[in-house]
């Protein structure tokens, strides 16, 4: 993956703002009869990330740690739990080489994702070997209360158990997008960058 040139203050995907324009009606009609809108423009932050992505992380965690479980359970027969306890340290460490050369792990190439810094770059190796340390943080469990829309009268009530698949990039200021996501990221930090030199 190619790195963005960067110049003397790097732009940084924290930084991308998005620009929408919100329609508000007014109590005008045009002419034809139509209702007249007036149009105002918002900057939000902009968030590279998909929604529903903590399921494709978790997924991809699994699809990761498999190969060395197995390995463990049935090549060296040790019990499940010293199994997986194993395989983390294992996952950490192959997880830490493949973000830094590849950007990606088996398990995310899988549902097409991978990994950026805050300027859109793969990560170097220290920071992807801190971010795989710190996703043991993300394996626990975070609890809501789920209250389904009114007209989902075929949902009850309940508490939902989710997890917090966050707290790594956060900390790390990584970003784990879908695979065509990366040129608009590369060219909003372009665009901007270039409209902040002249």
């Amino acid at each position: 993956m190619k790195k963005l040139k960067t110049t003397e203050t790097p732009l940084k995907i924290s930084e991308l703002k998005d620009r929408r324009i919100i329609r508000r009606p007014t109590r005008q009609f045009d002419e034809f009869g139509n209702r007249i809108y007036n149009e105002f423009e918002y900057e939000f932050p902009y968030h590279p990330t998909h929604k529903g992505n903590e399921r494709e992380r978790l997924f991809a965690k699994v699809i990761d740690t498999s190969p060395f479980f197995m390995a463990f359970v049935f090549i060296f027969h040790q019990p499940v739990f010293i199994s997986i306890v194993l395989s983390i340290p294992c996952v950490i460490i192959l997880g830490t080489f493949c973000e830094w050369y590849f950007g990606t792990t088996l398990g995310k190439k899988i549902f097409k994702l991978t990994i950026l810094d805050d300027h859109g770059n793969q990560p170097g190796f220290i920071k992807s070997f801190l971010r795989n340390i710190l996703c043991l943080a993300n394996l626990f469990p975070v609890f809501t209360d789920f209250i389904p829309p009114p007209n989902h009268t075929w949902e009850a009530e309940g508490t939902q158990m989710n997890f917090s698949m966050y707290l790594n990039n956060k900390i790390c200021k990584t970003y784990i997008v879908k695979e065509h996501k990366i040129q608009e990221i590369r060219n909003l930090l372009y665009t901007q960058k270039t409209k902040a030199a002249q």
